[in-house]
């Protein structure tokens, strides 16, 4: 993973960071999609993760997926993720998580083609090697002790770190898979609109895509485990960031936000110095003890950005973080419903207004409480369920003004109709899932890998 940062300028003061997410900005003409999710990838022999090495392992998975076009990008002599010519990447997580980051797509029907061709061809290589993948947003059987390391410089600093900072953080790296969609935006202030949207309504997100019931092959006693997980993750850099929703909140707010999350991290020709718990500011100020007198680049501020973890990221777009991982149709609705809520100006409109008079302490209590409880989830004298059912009608009308239409004529609103499902249902996939467990699985975690593999 050659690239000389110490060849690019120096950042000079605060404005330049300020600047670098503000020139994310894009006209609505020009915005795109694109779509990220994680599987658990498992051998069928024995139901036990991928190690890196061996002839069911991670890197000979990701060395075959060369006869599919994509290219290496490698960390010393390992190869840790594939790119290819439209944009895509495919990329490891920390306990072999295999990740699909797609390339920026006009619509949800591009998108979701963008995922059936990527299934298609792990899958095709699956089957060579006897491996399989699943879709949840928690591993279901192994212990977390168990889960093998993937060999990442930055994963082997994070590892360190985390467990100095809160309980679960290596519960959230090595056991946990996720979902999500990155949306642009085309001023600061749709930003703030779209941000304070989607922050405030990725509770209703998480408990639609409810999809981690299980650890250790048992019952957690949360519908959302991943979910969970982040709780104590790293308060430093995770969570509902309330000051999104105070007046004056704008790129300078979000980025002396960043500036006071710890570092983890300094990439200089490949190799990882480690800073974790340091400040950027000081870096900034070339004052970081590890490398004294030396100023961070963009490219390290574009790491630092990776490096927090709130439930809507800002980037030079914005990415909606809080589903969990789950089987094709759902991976596909992830971007309709955003899309549907935020890409049309009258759904944008009302979905601001819907949330417009949530307090914080009740979305403080969203966000506690759907990871257990997910659509019974009491809100006012409603249910988080009956929220959904809400928020859904705009993102449908939404994506039926926008009338993006496929080969055959249908339009993306086609792509809501499990959420629709699982919302006139009441019934959470997770809650699926544990049905089955107590009934024809009889407490067998094991079918799990056959029910909801890939």
């Amino acid at each position: 993973m050659a690239n000389n940062r110490c060849d690019l300028p120096p950042i000079e003061n605060r404005n330049e960071l300020v600047e670098h997410i503000a020139n994310g900005c894009k006209p609505p003409e020009k915005w795109r999609i694109g779509t990220e999710h994680e599987k658990f990838a498992y051998r069928l022999d024995d139901l036990r993760p991928l190690e890196y090495e061996g002839e069911s392992g991670i890197r000979k998975l990701l060395e075959s997926m060369a006869r599919f076009g994509w290219k290496p990008v490698m960390e010393e002599d390992n190869i840790i993720s594939l790119t290819d010519k439209m944009g895509a990447s495919i990329s490891l997580e920390p306990a072999g998580q295999l990740e699909l980051s797609g390339a920026p797509l006009e619509n949800v029907h591009e998108t979701c083609s963008e995922v059936t061709g990527h299934l298609q061809q792990v899958k095709a290589i699956a089957r060579e090697v006897g491996i399989g993948f699943l879709g949840l947003g928690y591993h279901p059987k192994w212990p977390n002790e168990e889960m093998p390391w993937m060999p990442k410089g930055r994963y082997k600093i994070m590892r360190e770190y985390m467990p100095k900072v809160g309980s679960m953080g290596l519960e959230m790296m090595k056991s946990t898979c996720t979902v999500q969609v990155n949306l642009d935006f085309s001023s600061e202030q749709k930003m703030v609109d779209m941000f304070r949207i989607s922050l405030a309504l990725q509770p209703i997100a998480t408990a639609l895509w409810a999809n981690s019931p299980f650890k250790n092959g048992k019952d957690s006693g949360f519908l959302s485990y991943r979910s969970y997980c982040w709780m104590d993750t790293d308060p430093d850099r995770c969570g509902t960031i309330p000051f999104v929703f105070e007046d004056g909140f704008g790129f300078e707010r979000y980025v002396d936000y960043i500036l006071d999350v710890p570092m983890y991290f300094v990439n200089r020709s490949g190799n990882y110095i480690d800073v974790a718990g340091l400040s950027f500011r000081d870096f900034l100020n070339g004052d970081l003890p590890n490398l004294p007198g030396e100023k961070p680049t963009i490219k390290d501020w574009e790491d630092h950005l990776s490096t927090a973890f709130p439930e809507v990221r800002l980037k030079t777009f914005l990415e909606m973080r809080g589903a969990d991982g789950g089987p094709w149709a759902r991976l596909c609705a992830l971007p309709a419903f955003w899309v549907g809520l935020l890409y049309d100006s009258e759904a944008r409109e009302s979905a601001l207004a819907y949330v417009s008079d949530w307090s914080p302490e009740e979305r403080a209590a969203l966000r506690q409480n759907v990871p257990r409880t997910a659509l019974n989830t009491p809100f006012r004298e409603r249910t988080v369920g009956n929220i959904a059912l809400d928020v859904l009608e705009i993102a449908h009308g939404g994506l039926k003004r926008r009338d993006r239409r496929d080969s055959i004529g249908l339009d993306e609103t086609h792509f809501l109709k499990p959420l629709f499902l699982i919302a006139e249902s009441g019934i959470t996939p997770a809650e699926e899932m544990l049905r089955a467990f107590e009934r024809r699985w009889r407490g067998d975690i094991d079918p799990v890998f056959q029910e909801y593999a890939y």
